[in-house]
């Protein structure tokens, strides 16, 4: 009879198993995505019955997606499939299929069947309904379309576009460690509540060492331009609002009147419920909105809001000197490991010194070094070496770009950079720890063969020896091993 023991299992890193699964990436999704993976065809229509989500559901639809529903908005009983197949050339059939496809996941409009028997596709009357009220006009008023006073005191759009990026910028901070944590004053600090979004999206970790410290997917997050970061963080907002008491389909629908708002102009806040003031101080935390007092019955949209879910909008003003700067590349990397960076941004500094060892500090340059330690403490913290090998090519100087292009060379950084950091990455992947169960204490070897032999035929067998006659088999393939000796034992053998 074999003994078995649940446990983790150590391989050296010549050896890995095949159970072990590369760490997680940071998962963007667009508005769609987040529509067909998160959310049910129930709860869809209950999305549906708020005008502004319809819109922006709309705006998002592939071209020839967007001619469908118009197309058929005014009809009021099923179109066949074959009439609207007829309305595509042969030549964009493969469009045509994707857009139908679309629209069947996200319930715009589902299949039915018409006299005669033809199949036939017939508009989501919730979705209908709503994009007909956007359209012509009537049903409720929104909620930030109350009447206003002039407002004594305007702000313009190059205020607004300071304060967001100012407001965002905080949170990118405390990311990196140069927020509120260590030391910044209280306009920098951030609330409690982002500190819990940014801990629930794994953007951060809680480390009984360090502390609170960034992780793999906040360091990808950080690479990302600020209409992604600002919408990746605002789909882990809406998966927290519920626990909040917030509904969902109401964020969502204020997020969007938001996005089709007028940039410069205020709105009035009167009227809502206190759940969506709530809401509103939290997009006024995260610099979406701008309001003088949390009391003020106006406030401002920014063009962080507005750009929420248009992946073609433009960026703040205010960011386009580190926009244009990032663009041309800023960093130059030196064969002994010197790093140079020509930036006077808090921001890109502190990026860098979370895998580099900073020397010296100028008014627009900033010198650090690679050193084992430092890339280490960024590996320890999820960083892997692609990551930081990545981000300083994509922010390469120009003039390391140049070279690059004169030798044909596949990276524009030093070759023994590149090297170094990599061997240092795997210095600490000589092992790999696979969970699983032992099989030991076999009472002949003929047993232990049988059963190495299917466990090795199912592709579970981690490790083996002949010898002990121990063996380890993955813990998902447990259940299954230990059936067959099962029936195995009780034929004798």
């Amino acid at each position: 009879m074999a003994d078995t023991k649940s446990g983790r299992y150590a391989s050296s890193s010549a050896a890995i198993s095949p159970l072990v699964q590369s760490p997680e990436n940071l998962e963007c999704k667009n508005f769609q995505e987040y529509l067909r993976t998160r959310q049910t065809p129930e709860s869809l229509e209950k999305l549906y019955n708020y005008p502004p989500i319809c819109l922006a559901v709309y705006r998002e639809l592939p071209e020839i997606a967007r001619q469908f529903v118009i197309r058929i908005l005014f009809v009021d009983q099923p179109v066949p499939q074959a009439v609207v197949s007829s309305w595509g050339a042969q030549r964009v059939a493969k469009e045509q299929t994707e857009a139908t496809s679309c629209l069947t996941a996200l319930n715009v409009w589902r299949v039915t069947a018409i006299p005669g028997g033809l199949a036939a596709w017939e508009l989501s009357p919730t979705f209908k309904k709503s994009v007909r009220q956007v359209l012509l006009g009537g049903g409720k008023p929104w909620a930030m379309t109350n009447s206003l006073d002039k407002d004594s005191k305007p702000r313009d759009i190059a205020f607004l576009d300071t304060y967001a990026m100012s407001r965002w910028r905080c949170v990118l901070h405390y990311m990196v460690g140069t927020g509120s944590r260590n030391g910044g004053t209280d306009a920098e600090a951030i609330s409690p509540d982002a500190v819990r979004i940014l801990l629930h999206a794994n953007l951060m970790k809680r480390d009984e060492r360090d502390g609170i410290t960034i992780t793999r997917q906040g360091f990808q997050f950080l690479l990302l331009d600020t209409r992604a970061q600002v919408w990746h963080f605002m789909l882990q907002y809406l998966e927290t609002c519920e626990e909040r008491g917030i509904p969902l389909p109401e964020c969502l629908s204020m997020l969007f009147q938001l996005s089709f708002s007028t940039l410069g102009r205020d709105y009035s806040s009167d009227g809502m419920s206190n759940q969506m003031l709530t809401f509103l101080q939290h997009l006024r935390e995260f610099g979406l909105v701008f309001q003088r007092k949390r009391k003020e019955g106006r406030f401002y949209p920014t063009r962080l809001a507005l750009n929420v879910t248009n992946k073609d909008a433009a960026q703040a003003s205010s960011s386009a000197d580190d926009e244009r700067m990032q663009e041309r590349g800023y960093i130059v990397v030196e064969t002994n490991y010197r790093v140079y960076a020509y930036t006077d941004s808090q921001l890109q500094v502190a990026v860098l010194g979370l895998f580099t060892e900073l020397l010296y500090r100028f008014p627009n340059l900033v010198v650090g070094v690679l050193t084992r330690d430092s890339v280490r403490q960024a590996l320890r913290g999820g960083i892997t070496a692609e990551q930081i090998v990545s981000y300083l090519e994509q922010y390469a100087h120009p003039n390391m770009k140049l070279v690059e292009s004169a030798i044909q060379s596949k990276s524009c950084l030093p070759p023994t950079v590149v090297d170094q950091i990599k061997l240092w990455e795997m210095e600490r992947n000589r092992f790999t720890y696979t969970e699983g169960v032992v099989y030991n204490q076999f009472l002949s070897q003929n047993d232990f063969v049988t059963l190495r032999d299917y466990a090795q035929s199912i592709n579970m067998l981690v490790w083996q020896n002949e010898r002990t006659r121990t063996m380890v088999v993955q813990k998902n393939g447990h259940d299954d091993v230990k059936r067959y000796w099962k029936k195995y034992s009780k034929s004798g053998g």
